[in-house]
């Protein structure tokens, strides 16, 4: 699908505010109401805009501490990488998990309360998996950027 200018200005917008009324947006970008609601919908349907949601702050969930995890697994089969995935995908303190070309093989970002909840996740579930080789952990210093 092409995006034209006033697409991309739509998708600007409700990126920022996903709660606009189609009247504020239409305002936004400079068009009338109808033609703005057919324009996102049609964003829509065709899955540029996969979906809205809220964005929550961790530290108020109790999962102020955020981790970065480099993970290295031994496994070489796909059966062993299925069941690798499927298991960390499982766990509620996994918020971010990417497979990754080259090394690390995979990218987890988890989400949790202080250090001791962190050092009970990495060595009460994480690194007791049989696949997992090495682990490397980076903790944030300053959150320079996020995209929500």
């Amino acid at each position: 699908m092409s995006l034209d200018a006033v697409d991309r200005e739509i998708l600007f917008h409700l990126r920022q505010d996903g709660r606009l009324t189609n009247v504020e947006l239409a305002k936004r970008v400079g068009l009338t109401p109808p033609p703005c609601l057919r324009r996102v919908k049609r964003l829509e349907e065709t899955g540029v805009i996969a979906g809205y949601r809220a964005v929550i702050d961790p530290e108020a969930m109790g999962r102020g501490l955020e981790v970065l995890i480099d993970v290295e697994i031994y496994a070489q089969d796909r059966k062993s990488f299925e069941e690798f995935e499927d298991t960390v995908a499982s766990y509620d303190e996994v918020v971010e998990f990417r497979r990754m070309y080259g090394r690390p093989d995979y990218f987890i970002r988890v989400a949790v309360a202080d250090h001791a909840a962190y050092e009970a996740f990495l060595t009460g579930r994480l690194s007791c998996l049989p696949a997992v080789l090495r682990l490397e952990s980076h903790l944030t210093m300053k959150k320079i950027k996020t995209n929500r």
